[in-house]
């Protein structure tokens, strides 16, 4: 198994036998059935969805959903977990972190019994591909200030508007759609309406624009979604209370800011150890590049004068 090239002790979370072989088994998932696809599908702009099922059959899927709704009934060390053995094995542009750890907990949090029901074990099998859909082209991080509607008509609401820059936004079979269902009432008139794209695509009204070029995670299916007066059933309102959306996202959004810590960290120790492969493996001089003086020398902070 790929180890850490940093020289600093274990965390105090990290030290448990169970969580080393669960470790280990993420990264032969990892290594084995991604690893070579991945010059395939960043070419490509997307990952297959056999490899989204394949993930489920592994159980790698709502690793911290309970398992009375099909997860593994892990924890938040478990998504950890896969998140570090993903940086470590170069597997960029998978969207499973975003489907486990930033998507899953909505509903398990907030989801109505019957929406826990109804969406978790699917989740977690693979059936269902999930994203979030926050960011409009006029509203990035002013969450407050999306223009997407969704006026209640009898059982249903009818949305309209649009988002980009949406992850798994191609593959995506459940959106969580941030909405504004009173725009009157700002933060307080912002609900999270799940989605199910089966029901609404090739009607007319939802559609999915086109797959967006980016600077780095080409894997991954980055894309602008747009909806035309889509009707949604109103039992689909993420925890069957309007208004709720804004405290729901704010309470979540601090463990995907923690993830993307995470990420950060599980590439800098990739690039450590690809970088100390190659300069022990590059040969010059009769010698390996890791072997010459100042490929060796520590580096020191420059003092402030």
């Amino acid at each position: 198994m790929h180890e850490s090239p940093l020289n600093v002790p274990k965390a105090a979370w990290r030290q448990d036998e169970e969580l080393d072989i669960f470790a280990d088994a993420v990264g032969q998932f990892f290594e084995k059935e991604c690893a070579p696809h991945v010059p395939a599908w960043r070419k490509a702009g997307i990952v297959p969805r056999e490899i989204w099922k394949k993930a489920g059959e592994m159980g790698l899927l709502g690793a911290s959903v309970p398992e009375e709704y099909g997860g593994a009934g892990g924890d938040f060390r478990h998504e950890a977990i896969i998140i570090e053995q993903q940086q470590w094995k170069g597997i960029d542009g998978f969207g499973i972190t975003l489907h486990n750890a930033i998507i899953a907990p909505y509903i398990t949090a907030y989801g109505t019994e019957e929406q826990k029901q109804r969406w978790l074990p699917k989740i977690c099998s693979g059936d269902l591909v999930t994203a979030i859909a926050m960011t409009e082209p006029g509203a990035g991080s002013d969450l407050q200030g999306m223009k997407t509607t969704a006026k209640r008509d009898g059982d249903h609401y009818v949305i309209n508007g649009s988002k980009t820059f949406i992850s798994n936004g191609q593959t995506a079979d459940l959106i969580l759609l941030c909405v504004k269902t009173d725009p009157t009432k700002g933060a307080k008139g912002i609900s999270i309406i799940c989605v199910e794209t089966e029901a609404v695509e090739g009607k007319g009204g939802f559609r999915r624009g086109r797959n967006l070029d980016k600077v780095g995670q080409h894997a991954a299916d980055t894309s602008e979604l747009f909806f035309d007066d889509v009707r949604v059933p109103a039992a689909h309102l993420l925890g069957g209370e309007e208004g709720k959306g804004f405290i729901q996202l704010m309470q979540k959004l601090p463990q995907e800011r923690h993830i993307i810590g995470l990420q950060g960290v599980g590439m800098i120790e990739r690039a450590i150890h690809e970088t100390v492969n190659y300069v022990k493996g590059r040969k010059a001089f009769g010698q390996t590049i890791f072997d010459f003086q100042n490929t060796r020398f520590p580096e020191h902070p420059v003092q402030a004068r």
